[in-house]
Parts: structure tokens; sequence; C-alpha cells
């Protein structure tokens, strides 16, 4: 009788560390999903002030038109692809941007118009909560990459297939200063 106990209370045991262990899994899964919709609200919203940028710039630095053709089409480009894809288009978008800005900087213009020092100062802001939303995301990925790896929470991320979510990185060629020539 006593062993019948022991050997039930070790069965309860075991039954509640899986079910803590999966909904711990569950809650990381979707503070990711979460965390990935954050990063996705951010870019429309940075999607939405490129055009009133690239506007604002064409009247200063037309011919310029290289460049902004290469922000505009950046933009189209990473608002039409999802996942890891959407994340590398978006890198491109960014470097399009930086190089943006950089001819701005050849003209004072355009550096003293209201306009265009309001929406660029939204885009450093909208750039900065992405940063700081890309972070967040990494930070839940490895929490739960982490808890999907290690024993014995492997043993329920395997039985019911958890499986392995993606860093956001950018791209080797993103890592390198923006070049602009005249």
């Amino acid at each position: 009788m006593v062993v019948l106990i022991i050997v039930l209370l070790c069965i309860a045991l075991i039954l509640l560390w899986g079910v803590s262990a999966y909904n711990s899994l569950v809650k990381l899964k979707n503070k990711g999903d979460e965390a990935e919709a954050g990063i996705d609200a951010h870019l429309k919203e940075r999607a939405d002030l490129i055009p009133n940028l690239v506007e604002t710039v064409k009247g200063y630095a037309g011919h310029e038109s290289s460049t902004l053709e290469a922000v505009i089409s950046a933009r189209n480009k990473a608002s039409s692809l999802s996942g890891s894809s959407r994340m590398k288009a978006e890198g491109e978008l960014s470097g399009a941007l930086g190089r943006l800005f950089a001819v701005a900087e050849s003209y004072p213009d355009l550096k003293a118009d209201q306009n265009f020092l309001s929406l660029q100062n939204q885009l450093a802001r909208v750039e900065e909560t992405l940063a700081n939303a890309r972070k967040y995301y990494n930070a839940v990925v490895r929490e739960y990459n982490d808890k999907i790896m290690v024993f014995p929470s492997s043993l329920i991320a395997g039985l019911f297939h958890f499986s392995k979510r993606d860093y956001i990185e950018i791209e080797e060629s993103d890592r390198a200063r923006a070049e602009v020539r005249f």
C-alpha cells in the first residue's frame, strides 16, 4: 500500500512537471509571436513614413533619383515579403535609408526644412523602437530555444513538436558604412 502511494505520488509529480514544462514552452512561444508582431507593427509604421520622406527629399535632390528609387524599391520589396526573407529585405531597406540620409547631408536647405526634420525625427524614433523590439525578440527567442534544448524540458518540446526559432540577424553587407559618391 505504501509503495502504491509512493508510485502514484511520483507519477503525479512527473505529470505536474510535464504540464508545467509544456505551459512554459507555450508561454515562451506566444511571447515570441507577440514580439514578432510588435516588430511588424514598427516596420509598418516605418514603411508608412518612407514615401513622405522620399517626396520631401525629391523636392530638393531630384537628380538623386537612383538613391530615391532604391529606397522605394527596398520598401516595396520588404512590404511584400514575410518571415526571415522579410527581415533580410528590411535590412536592405535600412541600408537604403542610410544612403538617403547621407545624400540629405549634402543639401543645407533640405536639412533646414521643418517637414524633413520632422520626418527624420519620426523615422529615427521608429528605428530606435524597432531596434529595441528586435533585441526583445532575440531575447525571447534565446530563452525559448534554451528551454526546448535543455534536458528535461527538451523531452516535452520534442513530444509536442516545439521547434527552434531563428534570431533576427543583419546581413554582413549591412554592417558596412553607407558610401555616397557624387
